[in-house]
């Protein structure tokens, strides 16, 4: 009986493991998000270069931002961009649960010492 239940919870545990496997960032999304009232919108690309992962941010006002400390963990891709609004530099952390073609979580930024998070959406994109 030991070698029964030793047996599937070895198997499930693979199991789990192959499903994160499954897991992929990479293609073109788009993002909504809200600040205050405001609806906002970005496009992230994610692209695996050998075993890592790399990318950009584009907003309408911004092109070509590289992300920074792209990592995905239990199906969860974090990153950094920073983000340029005037003549300020924001570094804008996410954290994001990717699911087949949909994604959702947070980003978070630090402006002027004060730390502010939103809830992101995206979707991935089909060619």
């Amino acid at each position: 009986m030991k070698t029964v239940i030793s047996a599937a919870l070895l198997f499930g545990l693979c199991n789990l493991a192959a499903a994160d496997d499954k897991v992929d960032p990479a293609g073109t999304w788009k993002c909504s998000y809200a600040i205050g009232e405001m609806k906002r919108e970005s496009t992230l690309t994610i692209k695996k270069d050998g075993d890592k992962l790399v990318g950009t941010m584009d907003w309408p006002d911004q092109k070509g931002a590289k992300l920074k400390d792209v990592t995905l963990k239990d199906g969860e891709l974090s990153f950094t961009a920073e983000r340029e609004l005037k003549d300020m530099k924001l570094a804008v952390t996410y954290k994001l649960k990717v699911e087949k073609d949909s994604l959702k979580g947070k980003g978070e930024v630090d402006a002027g010492g004060e730390k502010r998070a939103f809830d992101i959406e995206g979707k991935r994109e089909t060619k």
